[in-house]
């Protein structure tokens, strides 16, 4: 170890997916640490259950526990995007997945030269956002939600944003909602299914299990997102479209929706060589990765590169380098 290197690479690696529904709260769950049991010394935020985001942090944490000289690691969840990006800029994580938005909002709040400024590891995969409703509701485009129930998704997740940009696109902002809950997706599934709310928006890889758990028991319909992905693009260009097939839940038909790109993310301070080992870990059991969730079928070292406008880690340029994806 070098005479300048941070004290921080002085530590074993150990994962940890960190999760409370709000930074300083209390973590459900989870025992207090002991002088039996150390603070792990290296943190990922990931999300919630049942999503991509969990899933895929929980075969990171299965790969990087084989990896020799890597401690076995603890996952635990958060509310997603918001709350992970709070917690990597904080020191709370020294990893995050979270949606390119917002990272970039986050980025753009600090001094790019800090140490605490975000850098990728990779882009993993696409989020699609659903704007889910009954099949049998009246509802067809996201003008119809005035004066509707619907949750938007808890404080601290990477939808609620996106939830309010659109609704703001469609015209009828949160405020022209009847009732807004911001539940998460286990909630917010029960609540549709129960009749307590009328639609809820949720950004997830396609498909996500939550949902298609949903579909199986009810029959539901996506909202057409066409009339307002132009005005909402031309605002905010980080965003693309995409479609969700129409037999990925039982739909009618396919739907044009919002989609945003996805990244593992660390800081600056993180050493070099650590970022390139993470990294060359999980590309190396890139179908551990594929098989823990559609979603990431599409991870590779060429797809993997396009975390803009968040650059990547010189530790990570340096591994894709090396596989001629960059």
């Amino acid at each position: 170890m070098g005479p300048g290197r941070s004290p921080q690479v002085r530590r074993r690696v150990v994962l940890r997916v960190a999760g409370a529904a709000g930074l300083g709260l209390a973590l459900p769950g989870v025992s207090a640490c002991t002088a039996s049991a150390p603070e792990p010394a290296l943190v990922i935020a990931g999300g919630v259950a049942p999503g991509v985001y969990l899933s895929l942090a929980q075969t990171l944490a299965g790969i990087w526990a084989e990896r020799p000289g890597l401690d076995p690691p603890r996952v635990l969840s958060t509310a997603g995007s918001g709350q992970n990006m709070e917690m990597l800029g904080s020191g709370q994580a020294q990893l995050a997945i979270s949606q390119i938005d917002v990272a970039e909002v986050y980025a753009n709040r600090i001094d790019p030269g800090s140490p605490s400024a975000p850098r990728a590891l990779a882009r993993l995969y696409d989020d699609a956002t659903h704007v889910v409703v009954r099949r049998d509701a009246r509802f067809t485009r996201l003008a119809d939600l005035r004066g509707a129930r619907v949750s938007i998704g808890p404080s601290g997740s990477g939808y609620q944003p996106i939830a309010a940009r659109l609704l703001d696109v469609a015209g009828v902002g949160v405020a022209g909602l009847g009732t807004r809950a911001e539940l998460g997706l286990g909630d917010a599934t029960d609540a549709l299914r129960a009749g307590a709310i009328d639609a809820f928006f949720w950004s997830g890889g396609v498909p996500t299990d939550g949902v298609r758990a949903l579909a199986a028991q009810l029959p539901i319909r996506l909202l057409d997102l066409t009339d307002v992905l132009p005005r909402l693009r031309e605002r905010f260009p980080v965003y693309s479209v995409g479609t969700v097939p129409a037999d990925t839940y039982g739909l009618p038909g396919p739907v044009s929706t919002l989609t945003v790109r996805n990244a593992l993310l660390v800081t600056a301070a993180m050493e070099a060589d650590e970022a390139r080992a993470l990294i060359e870990a999980a590309f190396q059991a890139q179908p551990r990765l594929a098989a823990a969730s559609p979603a990431a079928v599409t991870i590779d070292s060429r797809s993997a590169i396009g975390t803009q406008p968040i650059p990547l880690h010189p530790g990570a340029e340096e591994f894709y380098r090396s596989t001629k994806g960059y």
